[in-house]
């Protein structure tokens, strides 16, 4: 008989028990420690994300902001001076600016916080004043040339020298003729012509009526820790920015009888505390500076030590007082902006 000469089969060995419980035990360990690296990654991008969102919604709207600063003072230059250094501004019957100081920019600071109001009126033509041809107690004009108004629109009674002006609603507008001047009547259901003022001057022959459309007028400030901009004339507000906890504001100023800017002033430095027509003329541009927090806190570190935040916030060189006690757990950030006057600047360099 022939001998077999294959060699006997191994039988297979399977995966003992031991062996499958390790490889478990391995693999949950494994997916356990890329689930808290997982968990790490997410919450560093969710906290990017919303440091970088904050960055982004203040430079959207400091963007939104220079285009209303650019219009500031419009119709309220005759194009070498300012024609009010006062105002009379009534709405309904309530007056609401009644006499005091003004200037088409406003910035006042209040608690380490700026607040600034914009005017200016609307109209291409604004700034065109024209002389009048009588005088008049506010309650009409009259002018020997054509101004482009209609009824509904505002207009600017000024001094024939910088002084106090009021503004008034045309509720009437009747032609000129060679012979006649144009009579623009400021009837009491015009919006700006029912309040009562304090001083309510005579305009003289030889004063002056500019057409300003509409006169807008815009306040941006903190409220609540969010940057809102008010309408004061319409009674409404809107929320730009949320979490702001600073706003700065300077002014960018040459040196009196120069024309270049020369430094930057705030409302809290000496002589700045208002435009007057004194200053104004030394005026060349705005600076903003918007200081966001985030809004989520950070954790701290195995020590017990929040790290988001080494020193606090700052804005132009000035040290920001966070409105949160534990602020090194939060990440703040800046946004600036310069915005040169155009309606300032022109026709006031010497």
């Amino acid at each position: 008989m022939r001998a077999d000469l294959t060699p006997p089969r191994t039988p297979a060995r399977g995966v003992s028990l031991i062996e499958l419980m390790i490889g478990l035990v391995i693999g949950l360990l494994v997916s356990l420690a890329a689930l808290s690296s997982l968990k790490i990654f997410s919450a560093g991008q969710r906290q990017s994300a919303v440091a970088g969102g904050g960055v982004t919604s203040a430079v959207s709207a400091l963007g939104a902001i220079k285009s209303d600063i650019a219009a500031a003072g419009l119709g309220f230059f005759d194009g070498k001076l300012p024609l009010c250094d006062r105002l009379n501004l009534g709405l309904g019957a309530s007056a609401v600016i009644d006499g005091t100081a003004f200037g088409p920019l406003r910035v006042q600071r209040t608690l380490d916080k700026d607040q600034l109001d914009v005017f200016y009126g609307t109209d291409v033509a604004a700034g065109s004043n024209l002389p009048l041809a009588a005088a008049t107690d506010g309650s009409n004009s009259q002018t020997l040339s054509t101004l482009p108004t209609a009824v509904g629109r505002t207009v600017l009674l000024a001094p024939p020298t910088t002084g106090l002006c009021t503004v008034r609603s045309v509720t009437a507008v009747t032609a000129g003729t060679v012979d006649t001047p144009q009579v623009l009547a400021y009837g009491n259901a015009g919006a700006h012509n029912q309040a009562a003022f304090t001083n309510a001057p005579v305009y003289a022959a030889r004063a002056r009526v500019t057409q300003l459309g509409t006169l807008v007028w815009h306040r941006y400030r903190i409220n609540n820790g969010n940057l809102v901009m008010e309408q004061p004339l319409l009674g409404s507000s809107a929320v730009l920015v949320r979490n702001v906890i600073g706003l700065h504001i300077e002014y960018g100023v040459s040196a009196v009888g120069g024309a270049t800017l020369a430094n930057w002033q705030s409302a809290a430095d000496a002589g700045w505390g208002s435009l007057t027509a004194a200053n104004i003329g030394q005026v060349r541009a705005l600076r903003l500076g918007l200081l966001v927090r985030s809004p989520q806190r950070e954790k701290p570190d195995a020590s017990g030590q929040c790290l988001a935040s080494a020193t606090k916030p700052t804005l132009f060189g000035s040290v920001i007082e966070p409105d949160v006690a534990d602020w090194q757990c939060f990440r703040f950030r800046s946004a600036t902006l310069v915005v040169p006057l155009r309606n300032l600047v022109w026709g006031q360099l010497p």
